[in-house]
């Protein structure tokens, strides 16, 4: 058995924590929103900031709440809106903005709704889920969405970032943290 020089052995354990400072570490932790009803884990400490947008000629202040690891958002935005009808079609609108973002392309477009039996729009949900490529300085860039639309509140819920860094367990873990209360 050959052994190694103290330097090497150095250079070996030294070579080994600067790469494990390299990689991203997710830090989960759970965040419930102050401004709408839902909670969700984030991967590092969430900012929050509210603008007003514009879905397809309906004016709404969003608040969205994001952290960012190693060149990836997560992201979550609410607004609520007038009525339940005026958020069932700002679905679309809100998607179709955010894919223009990064000129992206869609590969996975699926539609699902609920209703609780009384057949109002108010007691209707309805999510989008959506995947799609495109570039940002160059880069490929992948989104990763769930746009939803419950009662008067419409919620996106984003993962973007560099395709190459995108880690579908990652993803797995912060869409299927995301409850509506």
């Amino acid at each position: 058995m050959r052994k190694l020089s103290l330097p090497l052995l150095l250079a070996t354990v030294l070579t080994g924590a600067v790469l494990s400072a390299c990689s991203p570490k997710f830090d989960w932790r759970d965040y419930r929103s102050n401004d709408a009803p839902y909670a969700v884990l984030f991967p590092g400490k969430p900012a929050t900031q509210t603008r007003n947008i514009d879905l397809a000629g309906t004016e709404v202040s969003m608040t969205m709440a994001a952290a960012e690891v190693d060149g990836i958002t997560f992201a979550v935005g609410s607004a609520l809106l007038a009525d339940a009808a005026k958020a069932q079609a700002a679905l679309p609108a809100m998607k179709t903005a955010l894919l223009k973002n990064i000129g992206a392309s869609v590969t996975t477009d699926k539609v699902a709704a609920q209703s609780s039996g009384n057949g109002s729009a108010a007691a209707q949900q309805t999510t989008l889920d959506v995947e799609a490529k495109g570039t940002r300085n160059g880069e490929p860039m992948l989104l990763i969405g769930r746009f939803v639309a419950k009662d008067k509140r419409i919620y996106q819920v984003i993962i973007m970032g560099r395709e190459k860094h995108i880690v579908r367990e990652t993803v797995d873990t912060f869409l299927s943290s995301f409850k509506l209360n």
